[in-house]
């Protein structure tokens, strides 16, 4: 991946390259079935200003410190998503999990009315993966549900989306992009998220509990 070596021992920047080296690939088997020309240099050309963008989101870094700190003592999260999102918000639970060690699950959006929505209360966050993407109707159906049960809601959401801050408690905003450039961008604030409610907790991130890689054993 030409990343250098991971030193967290939750993988964060491997994660954020498999992404790009898949987004990489994509492109190529795209090609070569037939992917017009100038929809491959589209995403490529994302791609490239993938970097400038995540800075502009680490920029954002002591409000989401902040933000870390309000929920930090919630025994349960959920994180939802739709379409391109729905893994990383498999992502963002599980980084909480590995660093904070509070329990998270990570759900499509469109299975959470088929039971885990009975967990739903004011005690229990959960963190919407909501871009302004072709799913976005979709997965704001479903966010009003949560908000009808008085689940406390942060959302990601595109810059400029008036409509979410109606609905939702906090909102992190993401730089516009194209769909499928969507999961690069939102992975960086949820690791973000994980690592200062760990740090808030006291837990020590570079060593967490159980977890072995090749960092630490070799």
């Amino acid at each position: 991946m030409h990343a250098g070596p991971e030193i967290g021992v939750a993988s964060t920047k491997a994660f954020v390259s498999t992404l790009t080296v898949l987004s990489m690939l994509g492109v190529h088997l795209g090609r070569m079935r037939n992917l017009p020309a100038k929809r491959a240099l589209e995403v490529l050309h994302a791609l490239e200003g993938v970097p400038k963008q995540i800075s502009a989101l680490l920029a954002h870094n002591n409000a989401i410190k902040k933000l870390a700190q309000k929920y930090s003592q919630a025994r349960d999260f959920f994180f939802l998503g739709r379409g391109y999102n729905f893994p990383i918000a498999l992502e963002g639970a599980l980084k909480l999990k590995e660093i904070s060690y509070i329990h998270a699950e990570g759900y499509s959006a469109a299975e959470m009315k088929h039971g885990p929505i009975a967990l739903i209360d004011p005690e229990t966050p959960t963190v919407f993966l909501v871009p302004q993407d072709s799913m976005y109707d979709k997965t704001m159906a479903n966010l009003a549900m949560i908000r009808a049960r008085k689940g406390p809601i942060i959302a990601l959401a595109t810059e400029g989306d008036k409509a979410i801050k109606k609905v939702a408690d906090d909102v992190i905003y993401l730089p516009p992009a194209l769909e499928s450039i969507y999961p690069l961008l939102a992975t960086v604030p949820l690791q973000l998220f994980a690592y200062h409610i760990a740090l808030a907790r006291g837990c020590d991130v570079d060593k967490p509990r159980n977890l072995a890689k090749s960092v630490t054993v070799e």
